[in-house]
């Protein structure tokens, strides 16, 4: 970060969009966690912080009679954290803006942040909505975006308000500058052997980004739910897996991309088996391609860990998305850590590791391992668009 925030007030998107119990207390501050080196930044330069966020998807979840459950997604639940994480006094806006958003701001001391309410309670948000970015624009002399996870996202807090700064009041923090350095780490400059990791339900929801992988990684892993399809179209019995018949030309055709590429595209050869989708249901192991009738393939088996973990520990650069069964089910968690575990024995040799996407971030966190890993995105679908080569609307709009 290079601008100058003495006595100036800095409006910062951060993404503390994070899980909350039933008795609204953080279950995983990751996210609030990532945003400190920036704050604590613009507060120890003389400036003042103040931040705007979503949280959940109130617009999902209304009260009875239509309006939006304030008590639930309000931000209020954050500031006492927010105040431990920062060690900073934290002022908290129960509106984003209006007279009462524009006197807090006002009177905010440096050294201080003012944490206004959820973005998402104001329709103008997802709209993108130009006179509700303007609003917020007057709150603050610098703007400043440092939430990844939202950078997919052409909404108002996290685009269309940059337009209201001009060059040299605006600037990525810390978080966004090190999620586009380490994603750019794969794309562009990797070490080889570059070994892809890629897990989760469906074919359809990657298949942008397996396509795009084909054409840069040596080895590519495919596990999860979305093995079967592929197990399926090399002419597998896969039982009551899960399959995409609609798909099932698509992955004969990535397959012989990758063949064509010289890509090494690795299928799970056995499988953690069920009888019924659940926590309690019996289990046993099966090749791959020939899973009873009755029965859904889960997770890797263990010749699947194994073959899946040598390639990983032989690698010098490694991106992981995605989980390798039914992951929170502790029945169906083992390939997933294994995998894990793997990458991190990768990163301790000296391999590049870069990990991104709810469930195997999850993983990493869930196991202990993040220390050991390169890079833990915070952006799931955020970094997934990345990768794929799309531009993000929150970081294309840093640069007009």
């Amino acid at each position: 970060m290079t601008l100058e925030y003495s006595d100036k007030k800095a409006l910062v998107r951060v993404d503390f969009n994070v899980p909350l119990n039933a008795d609204h207390v953080i279950t995983d501050d990751t996210r609030m966690r990532a945003a400190m080196p920036t704050i604590k930044h613009i507060l120890s330069n003389g400036g003042a912080a103040i931040l705007m966020s979503h949280l959940g998807r109130p617009g999902k979840k209304t009260l009875p009679d239509g309006s939006i459950d304030v008590d639930t997604f309000t931000m209020r639940h954050l500031v006492d954290h927010l105040e431990k994480l920062s060690g900073a006094k934290v002022h908290f806006c129960p509106v984003t803006v209006g007279e009462q958003a524009t006197k807090m701001a006002a009177n905010l001391n440096p050294g201080e942040i003012l944490l206004l309410e959820n973005t998402r309670f104001n329709p103008g948000e997802k709209k993108g909505d130009e006179a509700f970015a303007k609003q917020l624009s007057e709150l603050a002399d610098i703007y400043v975006n440092d939430a990844f996870g939202t950078a997919h996202r052409a909404h108002a807090s996290t685009t269309t308000v940059a337009q209201f700064f001009p060059k040299g009041k605006k600037e990525f923090g810390f978080l966004m500058n090190s999620e586009i350095e380490n994603a750019n780490k794969v794309l562009n400059d990797p070490q080889r052997p570059l070994t892809a990791i890629v897990g989760g339900a469906k074919v359809s929801d990657k298949i942008l980004l397996l396509e795009r992988l084909i054409d840069f990684v040596d080895k590519l892993i495919v596990g999860g739910g979305m093995a079967y399809t592929f197990m399926k179209a090399a002419g597998g019995s896969i039982g009551n897996s899960l399959v995409e018949e609609e798909k099932l030309d698509l992955a004969n055709q990535l397959i012989a991309k990758a063949n064509e590429k010289g890509v090494e595209l690795l299928l799970p050869a056995d499988s953690i088996i069920a009888d019924n989708f659940a926590a309690d249901a019996n289990t046993d192991t099966a090749d791959s391609k020939n899973i009873p009738d009755g029965w859904m393939g889960l997770d890797i088996g263990p010749k699947a860990r194994q073959a899946f973990s040598a390639v990983i520990k032989g690698s010098k650069t490694i991106l992981w998305n995605g989980p390798m069964g039914v992951f929170e089910m502790e029945a169906f968690a083992q390939g997933t850590l294994a995998v894990a575990n793997a990458v991190a024995e990768a990163t301790d040799a000296g391999a590049f590791s870069l990990v991104g996407g709810g469930d195997s971030v999850s993983a990493v966190n869930k196991s202990g391992l993040s220390d050991r890993i390169s890079f833990v995105s915070t952006g799931g679908g955020a970094m997934l668009e990345f990768l794929e080569g799309k531009d993000l609307p929150g970081i294309t709009a840093m640069e007009a």
